[in-house]
């Protein structure tokens, strides 16, 4: 691309061959590369983000935040999130002209170049990664449930290899380039997301509440009952977790002056939320209801039968991951191959992705292989990293860029938004934390 330039030449020809080479590495990278998306594509996008196996989870959360605390929870979570995206969704094109495409650019324009990058970027990688190392661990144990259920008399095969075989598959789909290219995946995973909880929660109702079921806390002692309380909330804050990715989706629908992105952005949000809704709330409760605490922090566990029905859902957990896999990997991959391109200068080209993308799937996988206690790292990352991206920190860029006037209705809203998802950062890792160490104990690598 880049001709020497003949002395005499003026500073202008460099400075637009600068910024054609800006424009063909954008073109290139996966977030800006393709922006030809329609709004259903952001709201299967938006399921697929949102809706983890944590919603398998969440029966196991309300056993331990009882039904009172839970209910409210679950609910509260639901409808603060859902604001926090609608900032989000308008702060995108909120400067004419100019579109954040990434979380962090966002961060930026609200807190100064540096500073932005140092508080975003560190959080939304724990997020992605993180995400991308549990979803590993899920797809290798649904994996393992459905060929020990399918076939009761085979020799048991070792979780570390289903987690290989699941790896496999995104050696192969990581090389997609864009979000674009991923929406045949994500629309398969986010109809597995509704299809599975579907099954959860019809399976839990058929088969009736259970004998001396039991809604009390689970744990002996007040400490254990409030470690417990703490991760379930981690647990919660896990369940709603899309907006990391949020920014990333909406760069890919079209805009123009007169028709900018939100519109068909929020469309998407809306009925992504919607199916949020039919996917959680029918499988906490009614889960919780037919088990009450007895239940597993998998809810597929505590359903052993009809066999043919649990493995079909754990098979459609496996595809649904597959696709949320993909979603919170490509803006980790945008940023590895911004760096590589725009700082270190390598040249765009199909070898560099190439190692770049399977050296990730690399690392999720051994980290996957390596530490596999599922509950405990959720709630642990679900505080850390969780909290801030999805709970506050919208509400802090909307307080620093839009400035609203004190003690007017959206300075309340934001700032109760703040406190508890403060509370929830501070509080659920220290269950998870707990759990881990519980789990750890008697853990044995790679076995």
């Amino acid at each position: 691309m880049e001709t020497q330039a003949p002395a005499e030449d003026s500073y202008d020809k460099l400075m637009e061959e600068k910024r054609a080479r800006e424009k063909e590495i954008d073109a290139w990278l996966p977030i800006t590369s393709s922006r030809n998306a329609k709004w259903w594509y952001s709201a299967f996008h938006n399921v697929t983000a949102m809706v983890g196996a944590g919603v398998l989870s969440l029966p196991y959360a309300m056993a331990q935040l009882g039904w009172g605390p839970g209910v409210v929870i679950l609910i509260l979570s639901w409808i603060i999130t859902l604001y926090t995206l609608w900032q989000m969704v308008e702060m995108h094109e909120m400067v004419p002209g100019k579109r954040f495409d990434r979380y962090h650019e966002l961060g930026q324009h609200a807190f100064g170049e540096k500073l932005g990058l140092y508080i975003v970027v560190p959080q939304q990688l724990i997020v992605e990664v993180g995400v991308c190392i549990v979803y590993m661990v899920t797809g290798g144990k649904s994996l393992k449930k459905f060929h020990d259920l399918v076939c009761k008399d085979c020799k048991s095969i070792k979780l570390t290899y289903f987690i290989m075989i699941f790896a496999s598959v995104h050696f192969i789909l990581s090389h997609l380039p864009n979000f674009n290219s991923i929406s045949g995946v994500s629309l398969a995973a986010a109809v597995m997301s509704l299809s599975y909880s579907t099954i959860a929660w019809t399976a839990s109702a058929a088969k009736g509440v259970k004998e001396n079921v039991e809604y009390g806390y689970k744990a002996k002692s007040t400490v254990g009952t409030v470690f417990n309380f703490f991760s379930a909330l981690g647990d919660v804050a896990f369940a709603y977790a899309g907006h990391n990715v949020v920014l990333e989706i909406q760069a890919t629908i079209p805009s123009t002056p007169e028709k900018p992105s939100k519109g068909p952005m929020w469309k998407g949000v809306v009925v992504a939320y919607i199916v949020v809704a039919l996917c959680y709330f029918p499988v906490a409760l009614v889960g919780y209801w037919m088990f009450g605490n007895s239940v597993d922090d998998n809810i597929l566990e505590t359903l052993e039968k009809p066999a043919w029905l649990i493995a079909t859902a754990n098979m459609f957990v496996v595809i649904h991951v597959i696709g949320s896999y993909q979603i919170y990997a490509m803006p980790v991959f945008d940023m590895m191959e911004t760096v590589l391109v725009k700082k270190m200068h390598f040249r765009p080209s199909w070898y560099l992705r190439f190692v770049v993308r399977n050296f990730y799937v690399a690392a999720t996988m051994f980290v996957g292989m390596t530490f596999p206690f599922f509950g405990g790292l959720l709630a642990f990352f679900g505080g850390f990293a969780f909290a801030p991206t999805t709970y506050f920190l919208p509400c802090v860029m909307w307080l620093a860029i839009y400035k609203p006037k004190r003690y007017s209705l959206s300075w309340w809203t934001n700032w109760i938004c703040i406190v508890f998802g403060l509370c929830l950062m501070i509080l659920s890792p220290i269950g998870g934390l707990r759990t881990i160490v519980i789990n750890a104990k008697d853990y044995k690598f790679y076995s």
